[in-house]
């Protein structure tokens, strides 16, 4: 079972990077252009998005959110409602100023990485140490507010 579990994620994550790449979305001057709203816009990612919702949502209200069991016969993961705290926050305004900086977010630069661009390389780095950083400090934090007398 855990074989064809890691088959459809393969599979899953290929469909996903290959979409990403029909659509542009792996072109960092693309994105660049569509987040640049005050100079020479370009609006075709809004499209893209639009689609990808459009394809989506129908599926997910009809085949997904029904269901008590994945088609694997796993039992459904219900997500609980995100709680807005300073760390969502501000993991979000990283996102989005590294997203608008370099037109690169995790998805495309893994959809990229085949290509051998130092630039892409340098910002696979970089995420993977910010991960391990902030992972660190975070368990770090929760070690310290576990001990006697932190409370």
């Amino acid at each position: 079972m855990i074989v064809m579990a890691l088959m459809t994620s393969l599979l899953a994550g290929l469909l996903f990077g290959l979409g990403l790449a029909i659509s542009g979305m792996i072109d960092p001057a693309r994105v660049t252009g569509f987040l640049d709203v005050a100079g020479a816009w370009d609006p075709s990612l809004a499209f893209v998005m639009g689609g990808a919702l459009a394809v989506f949502m129908p599926g997910y209200f009809l085949l997904v959110k029904p269901r008590r069991q994945s088609l694997l016969g796993e039992p459904m993961a219900r997500v609980p409602a995100p709680v807005l705290d300073r760390r969502l926050i501000g993991g979000a305004a990283l996102f989005g100023i590294g997203w608008g900086l370099v037109g690169i977010c995790p998805g495309p630069a893994l959809s990229l990485i085949s290509s051998g661009q130092p630039m892409i390389l340098l910002f696979i780095g970089a995420m993977v140490a910010g991960i391990l950083l902030v992972d660190r400090g975070w368990n770090k934090r929760q070690e310290q507010a576990r001990k006697p007398g932190n409370a």
